[in-house]
């Protein structure tokens, strides 16, 4: 047993140090370690990367019993019951840096939906060597029917008008392409460069305004989240999709007999019914891109065969659904609830229980969420509180009969500064994105696109 004596005090406690595979890792197996119970987390940093040698600090959050340490270990032993006789076993990680305010893009309406184009973001992975990642570009979708595309000063470099109503949802396809929808009930596609937007493609199918999408490049195909009970399953390529019904094209016979060059019109490879009520968000299962998942107001999350076009699983909660997000290492599904909480359901069908653990802190509905792109345990969400939320899978307490996870930080809305909004009132999130080089860009009823990163 080692014994670190500096750092010795009246009352001391063995803690056994240890981290995941992939980490940094101790240069060997030190056995039980005997430290102070004063020593808080900064303290505990210091010592481990002294036994780490390593050659510039590295700061350290750590684990004990799924919880970080945010006091003193003394503290910490106390409010669990632990005895100081037990040996503490300690994991210890990299700390998540407090994401800072950068800077905030101005709209003349709500902003409903956000992406990111840059080095590391999906879409560029998808473009492989036809992307060399020097560009970085955010794109909102607004409810006043415009896309903008703009670059890291917060110009404009872009727009696109054709909804001919609000825009609820807008993703990146590829560097050059992106895909809208709105409460015009409609699926559009863009072809965009370095200053324009141009329609490609317009998409008819739903009945309802189209609230959430999903995009796979590789496959070519693009899920819609419909309050008309359905989700969409599409293709991006004019000759793989099928003629539009005329039925749900406005002013068909008009556009026909018009001179000008309309814009190529076509239908979904397929509508999937299901759902008794809206659904509000969809996502690709990452390791697979032939599994789709949709949540729905009706309280469930459907698992779908896109290659049948059938649901082959259904999870019911106990609230009504707004977002989706998978978490493809942890094999659970992230969803935003009414109830003010995120519900993780591992979709396995060997699964014994629908909610695999509960993040509980929002204070109204949470309508968005993005997974952390350089950590398979972190994620962060959007609420109509008026805050964004980071959160840490690996940090949780049993609480009855369910596991419990509580924010790492807060993101405030930075034109509340001073105030504070009832329930979020005129500031609350629509839409959040995470990614590495610009940061964690939400949107919201302020008519901002706001940004902000970890300084390091």
């Amino acid at each position: 047993m080692t014994d670190v004596s500096a750092m010795q005090k009246q009352s001391q406690v063995r803690i056994h140090l240890h981290t995941r595979s992939g980490d940094i890792e101790l240069p060997q197996d030190t056995g039980p370690i005997l430290v102070s119970t004063e020593l808080k987390r900064y303290q505990l940093s210091t010592l481990v990367n002294r036994l780490l040698e390593t050659e510039q600090p590295v700061p350290l959050e750590f684990l004990i019993n799924g919880q970080f340490l945010r006091t003193s270990l003394d503290e910490f032993l106390t409010r669990n019951g632990i005895s100081a006789e037990t040996t503490l076993s300690v994991e210890y990680v990299k700390a998540l840096i407090p994401p800072l305010y950068v800077a905030s893009y101005e709209h003349d309406d709500w902003v409903s939906s956000v992406d990111v184009l840059s080095a590391s973001s999906q879409a560029a992975a998808w473009a492989g060597n036809r992307y060399d990642g020097s560009t970085q570009r955010v794109l909102s979708g607004s409810y006043d029917g415009v896309l903008r595309i703009w670059n890291t000063s917060s110009e404009v470099v872009a727009t696109g008008s054709g909804h001919t109503s609000s825009i609820k949802a807008a993703r990146y396809v590829s560097p050059t392409q992106i895909a809208s929808s709105g409460m015009d009930r409609t699926l559009r596609l863009w072809k965009c460069d370095e200053t324009t937007l141009t329609p490609t493609l317009e998409l008819y199918g739903h009945k309802a305004s189209i609230d959430g999408l999903a995009a796979h490049a590789p496959s070519s195909r693009i899920l819609s989240a419909s309050a008309d009970h359905t989700v969409g399953v599409w293709s991006t390529k004019k000759a793989e999709a099928p003629e539009a019904s005329e039925e749900l094209v406005p002013n068909a016979k008009r556009r026909k007999l018009s001179n000008t060059k309309p814009v190529t019109q076509r239908g979904p490879l397929s509508i999937l019914p299901g759902h008794q009520s809206q659904v509000t968000d969809v996502c690709f299962d990452e390791k697979d891109a032939t599994v789709g998942y949709s949540a729905s107001m009706d309280h469930s999350v459907k698992t779908w065969d896109l290659t049948t076009a059938t649901c082959v699983d259904t999870r019911t909660t106990a609230q009504s659904l707004l977002s989706i997000c998978h978490l493809p290492k942890s094999s659970l599904i992230a969803t935003g609830t009414s109830a003010r909480h995120i519900t993780l359901i591992d979709p396995r069908a060997s699964a014994t229980n629908v909610s695999a653990m509960t993040l509980r802190g929002h204070a109204n509905f949470v309508s968005s969420l993005a997974r952390d792109p350089m950590s398979s345990h972190q994620l962060a969400s959007g609420s109509h509180d008026g805050t964004c939320r980071v959160w840490d899978i690996r940090s949780v307490r049993s609480e009855a009969m369910d596991r419990v996870g509580e924010a790492v930080y807060v993101i405030e809305r930075e034109s509340a500064k001073g105030r504070r909004p009832i329930a979020g009132e005129g500031v609350k999130v629509f839409d959040v994105c995470w990614n590495r080089e610009i940061g964690i860009v939400s949107a919201g009823e302020d008519k901002q696109l706001q940004i902000n990163k970890a300084s390091s």
